[in-house]
């Protein structure tokens, strides 16, 4: 049994007025484990101003400026992977509490959060380890100055769910040329393309058509989005190889997706994406396994007539 008194960091999602009763629960149960507790700045205004809530805590954090045994997450899956990046490498369990709808990530509810904390405290919880994808920009191969060889800055962006490719708005399809560990693959010409990790399996590649890939697999699966050839189908590949995309575009720009954030890049700009040096922790509840919650989420074998 953890015998110190235990800190949180806590995350939230800020527009979901309608959970004050449950975020109250939660905040409740810390206070009564006596739990140290910092707040995201932002959250932390949410909570006491825009919601009427008595916030105990500790610090009041920006940033990564914040210390804890656990990070929780309280809002759905999108939340989760914000917070995420806010917890980066720094190995931090995330605890997910789910206040939306369907949490592949986000999967305690909140009136499960007291059980959950008397777990930490008793140390009878699991931890899964998720893998992360870095993506950089690199010169392109003819050597031209691409104008945006540094706007992912020196250690890229990472995501724990996907990196999507993606043509912008109206303009016509985008040209894909894809190289695994230096060797060709394809040239896709779609609307974008999703290389996503098991984790990112159930969200944006599941919706076009990729497999489900269970967590802890060390792969990554590649999704085209709209192909323009009914014969591209998706493509599993380990998680140690490189992939190189090099994009074209009428537009003369395109969008990189990380994590459902976007960042505007310029045609010729060449993409590089590997696994990440590091992993996310993410709590689980003991016993609770991942394809009870993958039935019970995709409601495998549910009556509905």
């Amino acid at each position: 049994m953890t015998q110190h008194k235990l800190k949180f960091a806590l995350f939230g999602n800020i527009y979901q007025a309608r959970k004050s009763a449950a975020i109250q629960k939660v905040l409740s149960c810390l206070s009564e484990f006596g739990a140290e507790l910092s707040v995201d700045s932002e959250y932390y205004s949410f909570l006491k101003h825009g919601q009427r809530l008595d916030v105990p805590a500790a610090r009041i954090f920006d940033g990564g400026d914040f210390e804890a045994d656990f990070a929780i997450s309280m809002g759905g899956d999108g939340t989760f992977l914000k917070t995420a990046g806010r917890v980066g490498n720094r190995q931090i369990p995330i605890l997910g509490v789910n206040m939306g709808r369907l949490g592949f990530l986000a999967d305690i509810a909140p009136d499960e959060i007291e059980r959950c904390l008397k777990a930490l405290h008793e140390d009878d919880y699991a931890v899964e380890s998720r893998s992360v994808i870095q993506v950089k920009t690199m010169p392109p191969s003819d050597g031209a100055d691409n104008g945006g060889a540094d706007s992912f800055g020196r250690d890229g962006l990472f995501a724990l769910n996907d990196v999507a490719i993606l043509k912008r708005d109206t303009a016509s399809m985008i040209s894909i040329c894809a190289h695994i560990n230096g060797e060709y693959l394809t040239t896709y010409q779609a609307d974008g393309l999703i290389v996503s990790t098991p984790t990112g399996s159930t969200a944006y590649s599941l919706s076009n058509g990729g497999p489900i890939i269970v967590p802890g697999t060390g792969v990554l699966v590649m999704t085209a989005v709209a192909p323009h050839s009914l014969n591209i189908r998706p493509i599993v590949i380990p998680d140690s190889a490189e992939i190189v995309l090099d994009v074209e575009s009428r537009s003369h720009s395109f969008l990189v997706a990380v994590d459902g954030r976007s960042e505007k890049c310029r045609e010729g700009t060449r993409l590089c994406l590997r696994r990440a040096p590091y992993t996310i922790k993410v709590v689980k509840r003991s016993g609770k396994q991942y394809f009870s919650t993958l039935r019970e989420k995709m409601m495998w074998g549910a009556d509905v007539r």
